[in-house]
């Protein structure tokens, strides 16, 4: 069967403690949902020839122990290159269902010209979530935190909320963010209304959270899920996401609650969810 068939999630490793941690979310999404797992090693373009072979000896060792530990079918690939563009590439290539990713947040340089980690993920049309610790629960995101604005994308957001529901007896925690502006409010209330009905007919259990339209809705997201000690907040992030200190996507993929983000793009969440639960 050739590799675009599985179904499996890539973990990208880079040989710290941030790849286990991806790897035991990848692990306990796996158990639940039935895919495999392949680890991903970038090695730089500068790096001398012959350090695919060295890494890639270590890279087997990890994932056969990885596979007789969990029973999990686990495989590697190594790709040279920038990680900016080649994670995703090879997420898209081989149609991956999902990326998860480590990372420390926001550093030093980085403040200047955006996360690490959102510059990896702009664009992808693969969801990608985003750990800065090992799971809390090895069965369950049982919170999951949803900010929710007049955007119609947000109706592709709700698709993997609903998987995320389906298979983890999650509670989908809606933020409001109201507005002022009529016209955008009935936007919001017509993409409202259709979370709520989607929400029902697949027998999701919810909460609606109402925001002030003046209210900083990244902030509001954290204090929130930190509040309630979320398991999973999913937000939007495309091609148009700006690289700026205090970005919305930015300023919650560099939480210091350490709580996983999961980022999907609105042109695949479709395509991706149905790669978990129809092959």
């Amino acid at each position: 069967m050739e590799k675009y068939h599985r179904k499996f999630i890539l973990v990208t490793w880079d040989f710290t403690e941030l790849s286990e941690h991806a790897l035991q979310h990848a692990v306990k999404i796996s158990k639940m949902v039935g895919t495999e797992i392949e680890l991903l090693h970038i090695v730089k373009k500068g790096d001398p020839a012959g350090r695919e072979k060295e890494l890639g000896e270590q890279l087997a060792g990890i994932a056969e122990k990885n596979e007789k530990e969990t029973h999990i079918p686990t495989s590697w690939a190594i790709r040279r290159g920038k990680i900016f563009s080649e994670i995703s590439g090879y997420a898209n290539e081989q149609h991956a269902s999902m990326v998860i990713m480590g990372t420390h947040g926001i550093h030093g340089k980085q403040k200047l010209f955006g996360s690490w980690a959102l510059r990896v993920i702009v664009g992808s049309k693969v969801p990608f979530l985003v750990v800065q610790s090992p799971p809390s629960d090895l069965e369950k995101y049982e919170n999951i935190v949803f900010p929710l604005d007049y955007h119609t994308e947000n109706r592709e957001k709700l698709k993997m909320a609903i998987f995320m529901g389906k298979y983890f007896d999650s509670k989908i925690h809606i933020l409001k963010l109201e507005v002022k502006d009529k016209f955008l409010k009935k936007k919001l209330n017509t993409t409202m209304n259709f979370a709520i009905k989607y929400l029902i007919q697949n027998n999701i259990s919810y909460e609606i959270h109402d925001i002030p339209p003046d209210a900083h809705l990244g902030k509001e997201t954290l204090n929130f899920a930190a509040k309630i000690n979320a398991d999973l907040i999913i937000i939007l992030v495309t091609r148009k996401v700006k690289f700026v200190i205090g970005a919305f996507e930015q300023y919650l993929l560099a939480n210091s609650s350490r709580i996983p983000v999961l980022c999907i793009n609105p042109r695949s969440t479709y395509v991706r969810v149905g790669s978990f639960m129809y092959g």
